[in-house]
């Protein structure tokens, strides 16, 4: 288990969590008109602070890239589940708040989930599959879910779209970090050409687009706690299962490391839950839309 992978990924986590905040601050000011739409980003594209939170995820998004290509996803995917830790200490400085009973379990929730399966499941690699009917068939379940959430979302009110647009989102990040693990593969065996000639880089593109659309419509519609707690808590189950389903990672499987395995997944998402409803993540400041006060519950 190589310690530099684990400070990459934890450096990623890092720039991806303060940069989440920052983004969901101008967010939060852009107009529902561009709700789901590419010119959303053109919008927030004007505002300082939200340029500088898209800095920070990218380079979240290229330390990230790193521990990938230098160590397995199923390793990497929750070590980047700890941005929510980032973004509370962000968080916390800016509001005041107490971290509380909620806040130190969470944490803690958080921290020991993501030792546990690390250290029961012992992620390594191994030989990818070849056969591309799998690979195929869970990439078309995580797209088809990711779009379904989508739909979804926009009939619902302001709490559970936020929530599933996350979700969806993380889905699609989690596919787009094992496409990443492929073309660093594939650059690895071939250089850029053997880049350049596939068709993972461009997926990788055309994932990270929509899924920052997705997020950014979340944070524009709701409290930062609304939508990154599950956004956090999906992105590392579509990677984990990208990775063991065709990439070729594997966890020990004996029942006591399996449940262990269990219990820590159970835990970080109950931890992301507990630390994304905190007070201290960012409530949005500034009047709601209009279109989040017609769709509030009565």
């Amino acid at each position: 288990m190589s310690v530099t992978v684990i400070l990459l990924a934890v450096g990623a986590a890092c720039c991806l969590g303060l940069g989440f905040v920052f983004q969901q601050a101008a967010a939060q000011h852009a107009p529902m008109k561009d709700f789901l739409s590419l010119r959303l980003l053109l919008d927030l594209a004007r505002m300082p602070r939200w340029l500088a939170g898209i800095g920070l995820m990218v380079c979240g998004m290229a330390l990230g890239a790193f521990a990938l290509g230098m160590g397995d996803i199923t390793l990497v995917e929750p070590l980047l589940a700890t941005n929510l830790l980032f973004a509370m200490a962000l968080s916390r400085w800016l509001t005041r708040q107490r971290l509380g009973r909620s806040g130190w379990a969470g944490l803690w929730l958080l921290a020991g989930g993501v030792t546990a399966f690390i250290v029961a499941g012992r992620p390594h690699g191994g030989q990818a599959t070849a056969d591309p009917l799998r690979q195929w068939l869970i990439i078309g379940v995580v797209l088809g879910t990711a779009l379904l959430l989508t739909a979804i979302a926009k009939r619902m009110w302001m709490a559970l779209e936020a929530a599933l647009l996350g979700t969806a989102a993380g889905l699609l990040y989690g596919l787009q970090d094992a496409l990443t693990r492929m073309s660093g593969d594939r650059f690895t065996a071939g250089g850029w050409t053997a880049v350049a000639t596939s068709w993972q880089p461009y997926a990788v593109v055309a994932l990270g687009v929509t899924a920052l659309v997705l997020v950014q419509s979340a944070f524009e519609t709701a409290p930062l706690r609304l939508s990154l707690p599950a956004l956090t808590a999906a992105q590392p189950l579509a990677g984990i299962a990208c990775g063991v389903g065709f990439l070729g990672d594997q966890l020990r499987v004996t029942p006591g490391a399996l449940a262990w395995q269990a219990a820590g997944i159970v835990a970080i998402v109950v931890g992301i839950v507990l630390i994304g409803r905190h007070p201290a993540m960012p409530p949005g400041s500034g009047p709601p839309h209009p279109r989040a006060r017609a769709l509030a519950p009565r």
